[in-house]
């Protein structure tokens, strides 16, 4: 039996309405594979498929509550059988903090069907007490916002000294339409257009030409710096509030030649900060 606790591996549980799904939808965004309430008796047969890579899952997170009828028996045996340690998080809040959260949510308590909301909260808590024990990492949640709760998951569980932000730079041209997905949208049309140019219309924002005429014009250099300095000063802001992905759009007219000579810079700018870029030329090939 491995008794080494698997950082790939983890399992979310504790009260109702402290914030399970808040954190299996970050853990989902960090590139877990999240099972919601997946019966207890079937975890040991999905990480056996997993260790034997039957499924193509890198990294696997399991939210598992008292909604199951048999999750307090089933559970603490299972978590013992287990060929790999998952890391146990346990969340929980006061009785204040959950009473109003469900009053607020208007759902029922799953513990207080014919008792008040109160006497379920603390029903609860008494029968998940001994779980509470076995957890690796207890959160409180009682007065976090959304935000604060993902960033002590990402500096308490996932061990991140700094959020991780996903920026995925997309070329475009207007007239395909901007990007649906678009968190940042950056107009080119006013640079030198190298459509106008014979021997560049055919090339595209990848070739050497068509780059050193867009980048050689002060209206691109002056433009740039501050493109840069503007992307620069958001991305903590988006970290701080808990985005795990910020798509930026750069459009030109066609999407052929100056969304895509800017949309490189802005990438090799942004590498060069150590920020983890993806960039995707939509319509250079329209």
């Amino acid at each position: 039996m491995n008794n080494h606790k698997n950082d790939n591996f983890i399992v979310v549980t504790g009260l109702s309405g402290s914030g399970k799904t808040v954190v299996s939808r970050f853990l989902e965004d960090m590139g877990y594979y999240c099972v919601d309430n997946l019966p207890a008796k079937l975890i040991p047969e999905l990480v056996d498929l997993w260790l034997k890579k039957k499924v193509e899952i890198d990294r696997m997170a399991l939210v598992v509550d008292i909604r199951e009828p048999n999750f307090l028996t089933d559970f603490p045996e299972v978590l013992k059988r287990l060929k790999v340690k998952p890391k146990l998080i346990f969340l929980e809040a006061s009785d204040e903090a959950l009473v109003k959260r469900f009053s607020e949510s208007r759902r029922p308590h799953p513990l207080a069907k014919k008792k008040s909301i109160l006497e379920g909260v603390r029903l609860e808590r008494k029968k998940l007490a001994k779980i509470k024990d076995m957890a690796d990492e207890v959160i409180d949640t009682t007065g976090l916002t959304i935000s604060q709760l993902k960033e002590l998951v990402a500096r308490r569980v996932l061990k991140e000294k700094q959020r991780r932000l996903q920026v995925n730079v997309v070329s475009f041209g207007y007239k395909h339409g901007i990007p649906l997905d678009s968190d940042l949208v950056f107009d080119t049309r006013f640079l030198p257009n190298p459509f106008y140019v014979d021997e560049l219309r055919g090339l595209d924002g990848k070739s050497k030409k068509v780059r050193e005429f867009v980048l050689n014009s002060e209206e691109t250099v002056e433009y740039l710096n501050n493109l840069f300095k503007f992307v620069d000063s958001l991305i903590p802001s988006f970290i701080k509030e808990g985005k795990s992905t910020l798509t930026i759009s750069i459009g030109c007219t066609g999407g052929k030649h100056r969304s895509v000579v800017i949309a490189e810079a802005l990438k090799n700018h942004l590498r060069q900060k150590m920020v983890d870029v993806k960039i995707i030329h939509r319509d250079i090939y329209k």
